[in-house]
């Protein structure tokens, strides 16, 4: 098994298909599809070959048939083996050659094309899967604009990002995605600050306030004076981590590859090195000791424990997806066995990443539908996600509200709507502070009870000079959250942790109802990298849960990275190695179990093929095994972990 390096681009310039980049990638692509082919000609091969010898057909179109599916099936394999012998090194992918050719030297070209289907198979998932990973890159570099509007003197001029420096001021409009970190320089509105810090609501910004790289522009006109260029960005600092996470991982997989490399060496120089020793050493003659090391190559050859891993992996890959679960790799399949710590963003994540009404309150003889019939005719024509949820929320309680004849929108504070001569009022407790409204000391404990109690947004209502009660709105937790927590735990996890942008009362709440043994608030990108980073030093291996892209530096860091596939954003899905790819918990519980029937049946696998190659190997070189009865053995322990592995092909439960 080979794999690659992983090849992305700058951290602060844009992926394209021009030079030798895009050239390097038609080629790739293109030789990818023809291997996929040739995968799909071998099966062809191997099913007419074993159709041919069952309906006794001609032995020299049985033989076409077989030399045709052996070429098609080694064609790969053989090309690796050519590259690493230029570069003096032995792959696996040598004694997988040589096992199949020892399988048709004794006439057994059935096995041997099996064996080089299933090979060039996984070999064709794992490396479709390791060629995306690029793609990460391109995913959060969508979220920058190539050029930017800055203003000169009156003039509004277009200029490449990368001229852009310090000081210099550009213009957003509503629906702008913002170019570079900045300050406002003037405008009042909202943004969606999701994409970076992860938190679900819109933030409202004015003159002074710090605009971020990769948000968006919802509401208003904007004059941005720029902080920083566009290489020290925040969104630049996260792709560049995503970048270096990348590379460590892939220099423990090297590692993985050349210890591979040394059992493949031993055996080429092992029976080498029995073939002149007992030449030189015994009386026997040439051909018995070459036909006894033919023998000894095949059943010393790891057929058997090589292919148990992939196929034990194909079918736990196989049946995952068939439950909801996308594992990028064959090693995330093994590797999430080894988690018992795993971290999960907040929100998108253990919530739904939209705003809800959670408590609608009414003050002392005002019903439940007259104030949302008041609160939803007030916000009707706002924007904003919190002012939706009410109005969504009015819909599905069958009220149907009206327009007003006033309305009016205090950014951050809340709303003014007037009809038939009434005012009514929605805002936060400050906004009615700050109009000598509802200073009553019971009500402002009830408040700041409701906050503690995770609810984010607390609004309360006035119409007509009349306080109507209170509405609050939150991000709400999926509601099948905690159960899935416990259910992670009794599938071996041993610790449970939050990292989340959200502040500190939100967060202990939500992690306090969910049975959260650790939580984390307030956390920027790098913070929630540097927090995986704790987490593995304390606890070992850990997998982080997310799905957006302030997720992708702690997914590409952590030893596995999921990702919530219904909603999650491109970056988070590229830069995750196990995709959900339902918006589910539960899929989350069947990854784990997954992998662990998996780790199960590759510890069967492993100890079977070994036990079974040390055997004909002693008995190889004591007794001697007669060449057809060493592929029997070899070739039938091949099949036996193939079909062992096989199991992992039923649905998960």
């Amino acid at each position: 098994m080979n794999s690659e390096m992983i090849e992305v681009s700058s951290a602060t310039g844009p992926v394209d298909g021009s030079g030798s980049r895009g050239r390097f990638d038609v080629w790739r692509n293109a030789s990818e599809r023809v291997e996929a082919v040739f995968v799909v000609l071998t099966l062809i091969g191997l099913v007419t070959g074993v159709i041919l010898e069952a309906r006794g057909a001609a032995s020299a179109v049985v033989l076409t048939v077989h030399v045709a599916t052996y070429l098609f099936g080694g064609f790969f394999a053989t090309m690796e083996i050519i590259r690493a012998v230029r570069a003096f090194t032995v792959e696996v992918d040598m004694l997988m050659v040589l096992a199949a050719l020892g399988a048709a030297y004794v006439d057994a070209w059935t096995e041997g094309a099996t064996l080089l289907f299933l090979f060039s198979l996984s070999n064709v998932l794992q490396n479709y899967a390791m060629g995306r990973t690029h793609q990460a890159i391109s995913a959060l570099l969508t979220l920058r604009p190539d050029s930017v509007r800055l203003r000169r003197g009156r003039e509004l001029v277009d200029v490449p990002l990368d001229t852009v420096v310090t000081d210099d001021v550009f213009v957003l409009r509503p629906g702008d995605r913002v170019a570079l970190d900045g300050e406002i320089a003037s405008g009042t509105g909202y943004f969606d600050e999701s994409s970076v810090t992860g938190e679900s609501l819109p933030v409202g910004k004015t003159i002074g306030d710090a605009v971020l790289a990769g948000t968006l522009n919802q509401s208003g006109a904007f004059d941005v004076r720029v902080s920083k260029p566009a290489s020290e960005s925040t969104l630049s600092r996260i792709i560049t981590m995503v970048e270096d996470a990348r590379e460590r991982k892939a220099a423990m997989q090297s590692f993985l590859d050349r210890a591979e490399k040394y059992y493949a060496m031993g055996v080429i120089v092992l029976v080498a090195l029995y073939i002149v020793g007992m030449s030189l050493l015994t009386a026997n003659l040439f051909e018995n000791v070459f036909y006894r090391a033919m023998v000894l190559l095949t059943v010393a050859s790891p057929c058997a424990l090589v292919i148990s891993v992939p196929a034990t992996v194909l079918s736990a890959i196989a049946g995952g997806a068939r439950g909801g679960v996308l594992f990028k790799g064959g090693g995330y399949v093994e590797a999430l066995y080894g988690i018992r710590t795993i971290a999960f963003d907040k929100t998108g994540t253990l919530t739904f990443g939209r705003p809800a009404v959670a408590d609608v309150i009414p003050a002392d003889g005002i019903t439940t539908e007259y104030l949302l019939a008041v609160a939803a005719r007030a916000e009707i024509h706002s924007q904003h996600p919190i002012a939706r949820a009410i109005v969504r929320h009015a819909r599905e309680a069958g009220i149907q509200p009206r327009e007003p004849e006033y309305f009016e929108e205090s950014i951050g504070s809340g709303v003014i709507a007037h009809w038939n001569g009434k005012e009514t009022l929605i805002g936060s407790p400050r906004m009615m502070e700050a109009r000598g409204i509802l200073s009553d000391a019971a009500l402002t404990g009830r408040v700041e009870e409701l906050r503690r109690q995770g609810r984010k947004t607390v609004l309360q209502v006035q119409h007509d000079g009349e306080y109507l009660g209170t509405i609050t709105v939150m991000d709400k937790e999926r509601p099948d959250a905690a159960e899935q927590i416990q259910r992670l735990r009794d599938a071996g996890i041993q610790r449970v942790v939050m990292l989340t942008g959200d502040d500190e009362t939100t967060a202990r709440a939500m992690a306090d109802r969910l049975g959260i043994d650790e939580m984390y608030a307030g956390l920027m990108p790098e913070d929630k990298m540097t927090w995986v980073e704790k987490l593995q030093e304390r606890y070992g291996p850990v997998a982080m849960v997310g799905d957006g892209v302030n997720d992708a530096p702690a997914l590409a860091r952590s030893q596995v990275g999921i990702a919530m596939g219904a909603a999650g954003t491109d970056a988070a899905l590229e830069s995750a190695d196990v995709v959900l790819m339902a918006d589910d918990l539960g899929a989350l519980v069947r990854a784990v179990r997954i992998s662990r029937r998996a780790r199960r049946v590759i510890l069967q696998n492993v100890v079977f093929a070994m036990g079974v190659v040390v055997t004909l190997v002693v008995l190889t070189l004591t007794v001697g095994v007669p060449l057809t009865m060493g592929v029997v053995g070899h070739e039938g322990s091949t099949i036996i972990v193939v079909l062992n592995g096989l199991r992992l092909l039923r649905k998960p439960a």
